[in-house]
């Protein structure tokens, strides 16, 4: 490690914030040297961050986060402190050690999860899905959601940007304050405000541990504005409030009750993105809760899934991919026969 900081070396100084800046020094005859201001560079000349510098050497991407010729990426940057709390040890010397015990695949998509390709800064940041270069195991570019809320940045609900706007020759550094794990279809149910009636749902119904769970899902996802219209939709059938819908289920992992028998409705058991759909008819598709089969036709534009019940909404966003499948956004709930 000693000898890749050397030749990575980059100089590191305080301007009101503990960040990066590299400048030119001087070499023992007064010569001026040009510094290394790479991503890896920066990386490497800061102190606060040994383990990321490690885990980089570890997955062999000091040479990407080097490259300078046609690249500006985006990496956010966890430092120590967030990969020892991510790791659950003591030390740095012990997250060195756990991350060079770790196989190197799992160690570079953990890394590539913190990077995109293209070069974003924080005043182009902008709440929404943006797709990292970590894959899942289809070799899809795993998504990411970054959330701005009064100028705080963070990233699948969990990391905060606390240094953004460090500049390199290749690319944008913005500091954050924890690991990113890469996302399960869970973690983008917690994470996007825009489902957490939904996320309250599953939640009571003990779904969530099968959508963070190993597998390949597709999830039709209803917006907070899709369970409104539902609520909306007729004044006589009982249903006046989000409460109302929660009351559907019985807070458990029983399949009997109306509201789990609802959100099964949504899940099919197979991974199916945008791009597998026919072009030139509707899509069937069966559900994990058998109430009448789905029917997705991409021949229109939004594209558009009828539920077991015969009703037509429309698919609003497609292929937010997570480690276990992927998730489009609807605009309304879908019901069984």
């Amino acid at each position: 490690m000693k000898h890749l900081k050397q030749t990575l070396k980059a100089l590191l100084l305080v301007v009101l914030t503990a960040g990066f800046t590299s400048c030119s020094d001087d070499d023992d005859n007064g010569n001026i040297i040009e510094q290394d201001t790479t991503i890896a560079g920066l990386v490497s000349g800061s102190t606060n961050f040994e383990i990321l510098l490690a885990a980089a050497t570890r997955a062999d991407l000091v040479t990407t986060l080097s490259t300078v010729s046609d690249t500006r990426l985006t990496v956010f940057a966890p430092n120590d402190a967030a990969f020892v709390a991510y790791l659950d040890v003591d030390t740095e010397a012990d997250a060195i050690a756990t991350i060079n015990a770790l196989p190197v695949a799992t160690v570079r998509n953990l890394l590539l999860n913190h990077v995109l390709p293209t070069a974003v800064t924080a005043s182009e940041v902008t709440t929404g899905y943006v797709k990292s270069l970590a894959e899942n195991s289809t070799e899809d570019n795993l998504d990411l959601y970054i959330a701005v809320s009064n100028n705080v940045v963070t990233i699948n609900g969990d990391a905060e940007v606390i240094e953004p706007n460090v500049v390199a020759d290749n690319g944008i550094i913005h500091v954050v304050d924890a690991v990113i794990p890469e996302a399960t279809i869970a973690t983008f149910a917690t994470a996007d405000s825009n489902f957490s009636t939904l996320l309250a749902a599953v939640a009571q119904e003990e779904l969530a541990a099968t959508l963070a769970g190993t597998g390949s899902f597709t999830v039709f996802a209803p917006t907070n504005a899709a369970f409104v219209a539902l609520i909306n939709a007729d004044p006589n059938d009982g249903i006046s409030s989000a409460a109302d819908i929660l009351a559907l289920g019985n807070a458990g992992t029983s399949t009997t009750s109306v509201l789990d028998n609802i959100l099964r409705h949504h899940v099919l058991g197979t991974a199916v993105r945008a791009e597998a759909l026919s072009t030139t008819g509707a899509t069937p598709a069966t559900p994990l809760f058998a109430g009448g089969g789905l029917s997705i036709d991409a021949t229109v534009t939004p594209p558009t899934i009828t539920d077991g019940s015969g009703t037509t909404h429309d698919i609003i966003a497609t292929n937010i991919t997570a480690t276990n499948g992927v998730v489009h956004a609807i605009d309304g709930v879908l019901m069984p026969e």
